[in-house]
C-alpha cells in the first residue's frame, strides 16, 4: 500500500486546525513532520512543543523527520510530544546503531535518512534494524526545492536491495513531488510519498484527493 504523507512545513501556520482537519476528512493517514535546528541545516522549523499541539488535534500517524545533529538527545522529547515514528539523517549521527536502538527501546518505529549527495549503499548494514528509510530528492532543510533525478537511482537501489533484509519496510521520497513526477517514484519502488506545497498550495482536500487516486493504482 501506498502512503502519503503531506509535509506540514507548508501548511497555513494560522490555520493548523482547519487545514488538519482538511486532511484528515480527505483521508491522510501519516503526517510529515520536518524538524531543524540551525545546525545540521541551515533553517529552523519547528520542536516537540508544536508536534504536541498539533497531535491534540489528528490522530494521524507521525512521521518525524530530525534534521537534527545528535538526534538521540531528544527522542524522548518527541516521544511525550507525540511522536510514531522518527527518522534520523545518516550523516547526523556519531553513533547511528545507538540512536536505533534507542528510539526502539522508547517503543517508537525508526527511519534512516540519506542526503543527495550520500551514496544510498551506506544503508545496507542498517536495514534489518529499521522500518523506513527515507530517500531525500532535495538538499535537506529547504521547502519548494525542485526534484533531484538521482533519487531515483537510490529509489531503484533499495527496491532491488531490501527483499532479504526486510521485506516490510518503507521506502519514502522526500522533495519536489508533485502530481507530475509522483508516477515515477513510485514505478522506482517509493511507497511513502512525502508532498509539501503540492499538497497545500490551492484546494488542499482535492490536491490530496489527486494524490491519493495516483497512489491507489
Amino acid at each position: 500500500m501506498n502512503i502519503l504523507a503531506p509535509s506540514l512545513l507548508s501548511i497555513d501556520f494560522n490555520n493548523i486546525e482547519r487545514d488538519a482537519k482538511i486532511l484528515d476528512k480527505a483521508g491522510v493517514k501519516w503526517y510529515h513532520l520536518d524538524v531543524m535546528d540551525g545546525m545540521f541545516v541551515p533553517n529552523i522549523s519547528f520542536g516537540p512543543p508544536v508536534i504536541k499541539a498539533i497531535r491534540g488535534i489528528t490522530e494521524a500517524f507521525f512521521d518525524v523527520h530530525l534534521m537534527i545533529e545528535e538526534p538521540v538527545r531528544y527522542i524522548e522529547a518527541f516521544k511525550e510530544a507525540g511522536a510514531d515514528l522518527l527518522t534520523i539523517h545518516y550523516e547526523a549521527c556519531e553513533n547511528l546503531s545507538e540512536t536505533i536502538s534507542k528510539i526502539k527501546e522508547a517503543g517508537l518505529k525508526t527511519g534512516l535518512a540519506v542526503n543527495p549527495k550520500t551514496d544510498i549503499a551506506v544503508v545496507k548494514p542498517y536495514l534489518p534494524e529499521v522500518d523506513m528509510v527515507l530517500v531525500m530528492s532535495v538538499e535537506p532543510g529547504f521547502g519548494g526545492q525542485k526534484f533531484m533525478p538521482v533519487a531515483i537511482d537510490k529509489l531503484n537501489w533499495l527496491k532491488y536491495n531490501l527483499n532479504p533484509d526486510n521485506p516490510n519496510i518503507y521506502i519514502e521520497v522526500d522533495g519536489g513531488i508533485n502530481l507530475n513526477n509522483v508516477d515515477t517514484v513510485l514505478d522506482a519502488g517509493a511507497n511513502v510519498i512525502v508532498a509539501g506545497s503540492a499538497c497545500f498550495n490551492g484546494d488542499i482536500a482535492d490536491n490530496v484527493t489527486r494524490f491519493n487516486e495516483i497512489l491507489s493504482r
